[in-house]
């Protein structure tokens, strides 16, 4: 394998800062990230320097070294005030991916600190995690009910037969209105508060100023809840932690924002595509009714995360071919990881049917995605994917999966859009066990069977009329107006 001439650099050998480095984001990788994965590991092996933004950055490539970095919690710290660069003041003062780790949330604390923390969440969480608690059972019947509604309202709109974008009216709506449903909002978070979530992400110009403004409508909302407490997560986790203040509170919320929004919405958006693409092991997992598989098999191959929270080395450790300096900023990229474990011969893992939980999709080691969290999330993402192919006939792609529009930046690569030519199943009303979505062509139809996932109670009912009439108030008024914007812009 050719190497980098600083490969294997001895423990006296340059820094990052010194070494020259090419920038990560560029049109290359918009088009195809996973070439420019590869290319990368061929020229510097598991771990390579890049350049993020103007900001040198150790980007770690390859499965095994993902796991070590995610899992050894000693050596790779998730505090920024690890990071040399930043505390000598060596950072762009616009650099946009700073605004989102100067929050200090459970995501980017350490030890004791961290473990209370995620102790205080997980037990908040935990009434909505059991699918028999009355918080679990509402929360898993109103998602159901949710999609149900959305697919109503695009047959109420545009016919039992049409165009319709997956990603901007369906998963981004029902993303929105279960947040609303599980935070306890007074009033809707809107389709801007996505969008400022999105800006943090990508970080782009105005990455800072929409972190504050998503910031402060969290922070409002726990204020809120403080004064008026209910059956919702910001009231069990004042109940779980009382010590929090409401700017406290307000940034736990934000952060879970991010992930149910964003996070989850792209494993929504990604099972379907990986679905329609005709990815055959994806197909193999939906046609035997296993759901939850289906999910796993679509995270390896296209995970909703491209490269997880940065890491700060906490002393000089031999990673790769080099030698990373004690505050040396590192990025695990689950998307590169998954192309390694794929490529190291476990295609018996993949075409497996018992499991493929070997995805990085919720993170590894001490900073995982908490249990409670990681199986509420699952139950939404194969709620609203088992939905769809419950309630639609046929549906194909309107564009070759090769020109989809991606988001594609230095943490998550989202769908844009997911446009698809649809057919309702004659008389759908929420009910869907045993149907068969027909066959299809050129890879892009739905064409499996799928068995019900949906609570008894979480049947709509209704046909598209009265579903329509449904739709003029309230949160799905409000996703109705979002909606018919992105069929516009789409």
């Amino acid at each position: 394998m050719e190497t980098h001439p600083f490969a294997a650099a001895p423990a006296g050998g340059p820094g990052l800062e010194s070494l020259p480095v090419e920038p990560l984001l560029t049109s290359e990788f918009d088009v195809d990230p996973g070439g420019v994965y590869e290319r990368l590991r061929s020229t510097y092996g598991p771990v390579a320097p890049v350049g993020l933004m103007g900001v040198p950055v150790w980007l770690v490539l390859d499965y095994r070294e993902v796991l070590e970095v995610l899992r050894d919690e000693s050596v790779w710290r998730r505090d920024v005030r690890h990071w040399r660069a930043r505390a000598e003041g060596r950072l762009p003062r616009d650099w946009p991916l700073l605004a989102g780790y100067e929050v200090r949330q459970t995501m980017f604390l350490d030890d004791e600190e961290h473990r209370h923390a995620r102790l205080s969440h997980h037990s908040a969480m935990r009434p909505f995690q059991d699918g028999h608690s009355p918080e679990g059972w509402e929360l898993r019947a109103a998602v159901a009910r949710y999609a149900d509604e959305l697919i109503d309202v695009l047959a109420a709109e545009s016919g039992t037969t049409g165009f319709a974008d997956l990603a901007a009216q369906y998963t981004r709506p029902l993303l929105l209105m279960v947040t609303t449903k599980l935070f306890g909002c007074p009033v809707e978070l809107g389709d801007e508060m996505v969008m400022d979530l999105w800006r943090m992400l990508d970080g782009g110009p105005d990455a800072g100023a929409a972190t504050g403004r998503a910031l402060g409508a969290m922070t409002r909302l726990a204020a809120h809840r403080r004064s008026r407490p209910g059956e919702d997560l910001t009231s069990y986790m004042l109940l779980s932690d009382p010590t929090l203040s409401d700017e406290q509170l307000g940034r736990e919320l934000f952060m879970n924002a991010v992930y149910l929004n964003d996070i989850t919405g792209n494993m929504v958006c990604n099972t379907l595509l990986e679905v329609l693409r005709g990815n055959a092991t994806v197909r193999r997992s939906l046609s035997h009714g296993q759901l939850g598989e289906t999910v796993n098999r679509a995270a390896l191959v296209n995970p909703p995360t491209a490269n997880l929270c940065f890491r700060f080395a906490a002393r000089d450790v031999r990673l790769g071919n080099y030698w990373i300096r004690a505050g040396d900023i590192v990025s695990p990229s689950v998307a590169a990881a998954h192309r390694d474990l794929l490529a190291m011969g476990s295609s018996q893992l993949v075409d497996s049917a018992v499991s493929t939980r070997a995805h990085l999709a919720w993170g590894a080691g001490a900073h995982q995605c908490p249990s409670a969290a990681r199986e509420l999330a699952g139950t939404v993402v194969t709620t609203a994917v088992g939905r769809v192919f419950e309630r639609f006939a046929r549906a194909e792609l309107t564009l070759p999966p090769d020109q989809l529009p991606w988001r594609s930046g230095p943490v998550v690569r989202g769908l844009r859009l997911l446009p698809v030519r649809y057919e309702l199943v004659a008389g759908s009303g929420g009910r869907g066990a045993g149907r068969t979505v027909p066959g299809g062509r050129r890879g892009g139809e739905v064409g499996v069977p799928v068995a019900s996932t949906a609570p008894p109670s979480a049947s709509v009912g209704a046909d598209a009329s009265s579903a329509g009439e449904r739709a003029g108030s309230g949160v799905l008024g409000v996703l109705r107006r979002m909606m018919s914007r992105g069929r516009k812009s789409g």
